[in-house]
Order: C-alpha cells, then sequence, then structure tokens
C-alpha cells in the first residue's frame, strides 16, 4: 500500500504564515480609521509582546537587529503609504512581486544556491495567478499621479524578498528573536505616528481586531517565516507565498469584501502548479 507524501516542517511553518498573511487584509479593513503608522506600530509591539516568553533570544548582534527593524518596520513603512498614495489594486499588485523576488534573487544572496529553470517557471505561474487575481476587479491604470505610491510598494517588495535573505546571511539567531524584531519596529513605528500623523483615539473594537492583528498576521506570522526559512528552500518557500493573495481575495469575498470568480478559479490552478514545481526537489 502507497504511503502518503508528507509535507516538511519548513512547507508547514510557512504555509501556516501565509495563512495568517490572509487574513491581513479583511483585519486591515476594520481598521481602515486608524492612521497606518499607529496601526503598525501597536499591532507590532503586540506581536513583540507574544514573544516576551523568549526575551533572553533578543539579545543579539546590533547588525542583526537592524536587519531584523529594515524588514519589518522599513517593509510596512513603505507599503502602508503605498496604499496611502496610490490605488489598492495597483499598489498590492506591485507589492505581490516579492515571491517572484525570493525565487529570483536567492542565488545572489545566498551561497551555494542555484536557480533552475523549474524554479523560473514556478515563480512566473505563480505571479501570473497573483496577477490575474489582483486584476480580477478590473483595469489597472498605472498614471503617473500615483508614481509615488507604486515606487513605495515595489520598495516594499523588494525590502521583504532581501530581508527573508538575508537573515540566513547573518550569524545564526533563534527564532525567538524575531520578537525584538517586532518590539523595536512596532516602538519606530510609534516614533514615526508622534511625528507624521495627527492624535487618534483607538476606540475598544479597534483594540480587537488590532489584537488579532498584533498575534497573527504581524505577530506570530513573522516566527512561522523565519522558522520555514531556517528549514526550508528560499526559492520554494518563495512560490507558496504566491497563496497570500488568493487566500487574501477568498476571506474578502467570504466576508462579503469582493466576489470569487472565475478568476479565482484559474488563479488558483497557476499558484498550485507554480508551488508544485518550485517545491520539487531538484533532480
Amino acid at each position: 500500500m502507497m504511503s502518503m507524501p508528507t509535507l516538511s516542517t519548513s512547507t508547514l511553518c510557512a504555509l501556516a504564515a501565509i495563512l495568517l498573511w490572509g487574513s491581513l487584509a479583511l483585519i486591515s479593513v476594520r481598521l481602515s480609521s486608524v492612521p497606518p503608522f499607529l496601526l503598525v506600530g501597536v499591532a507590532l509591539c503586540i506581536g513583540g509582546l507574544c514573544g516576551l516568553p523568549r526575551w533572553r533570544d533578543w539579545r543579539i548582534p546590533g547588525k542583526t537587529l537592524l536587519l531584523g527593524c529594515y524588514g519589518l518596520f522599513g517593509y510596512h513603512f513603505c507599503l502602508f503609504l503605498a496604499l496611502r498614495y496610490a490605488p489598492a489594486l495597483e499598489a498590492n499588485l506591485i507589492n505581490y512581486l516579492w515571491p517572484l523576488l525570493i525565487v529570483l534573487l536567492s542565488p545572489l544572496i545566498l551561497p551555494n544556491m542555484r536557480l533552475t529553470g523549474r524554479h523560473v517557471l514556478g515563480g512566473l505561474l505563480g505571479l501570473s495567478g497573483c496577477v490575474l487575481i489582483v486584476l480580477g476587479k478590473g483595469v489597472v491604470s498605472l498614471g503617473s499621479q500615483h508614481l509615488l505610491g507604486y515606487v513605495l510598494a515595489a520598495i516594499a517588495a523588494v525590502m521583504w524578498a532581501t530581508y527573508s535573505l538575508l537573515t540566513q546571511r547573518v550569524p545564526p539567531f533563534p527564532t525567538g528573536a524575531v520578537g525584538g524584531f517586532c518590539m523595536a519596529s512596532g516602538l519606530l513605528s510609534l516614533l514615526a505616528h508622534a511625528a507624521l500623523e495627527p492624535a487618534y483615539r483607538i476606540g475598544a473594537a479597534e483594540w480587537a481586531w488590532l489584537g488579532l492583528l498584533g498575534m497573527g498576521p504581524m505577530g506570530a506570522a513573522f516566527f512561522l517565516w523565519d522558522a520555514a526559512l531556517k528549514r526550508g528552500d528560499a526559492r520554494a518557500i518563495g512560490t507558496l507565498a504566491y497563496l497570500t493573495p488568493l487566500l487574501s481575495t477568498g476571506l474578502l469575498a467570504a466576508f462579503g469584501g469582493g466576489q470569487f470568480g472565475w478568476q479565482a478559479a484559474v488563479a488558483l490552478c497557476l499558484i498550485l502548479a507554480g508551488a508544485w514545481l518550485g517545491n520539487r526537489t531538484a533532480a
């Protein structure tokens, strides 16, 4: 009797992180009135508090801490500004280039990493699915009036891809250190809120959603993502990440934020095909 194939620990961790990130858009809709840096700061600080049981792991070299702030604070800083200066569809389309960038930049940043035609094809299939799911709501027009937002979204994509890869180039650090990344990045974002945004009083319902955001897509997801990258192939994990926009759109549709049409079905086939190719063991 044939045994069923089992998923690796790295794949399970990556899928768990992607599942949590899929809820980011749905939760963000409930927090649309909260200033972006206040939102990011509070959510990341909550994520940091979730890592307090491993606070001893926060004692890491300054270079590693800077990398963590570069990834968590820098990425969200650029992404949330991009969503303010450009339409959400176009900004998300550009932001979701980061999984492809992880696949393509792996051999440039990581030693002994080779990019095969299978990885390239898997990445392109995943990108096609990502583009289709984002374009499903209408035609995208990259107007020059939104140029700053598009540039910021592209910078955000580059920052998250390079952060994900560079965590494997610094001296090894425990996954528990991600809690320190969250706390430091959250405090930086709160400083940005104090300097750049008007004062805002968070309501009781918003605190509940912020708690979910901080414990899930902007908390536990970062720990799971780090664990996945430490245990698996960054090229394969990058192709799996294309499931994020599909999950995000599906959740929004399920809760009245959109429709799950034929584009989503085709996108699912493209994304799963790309993920399968990217996760196949090289011959």
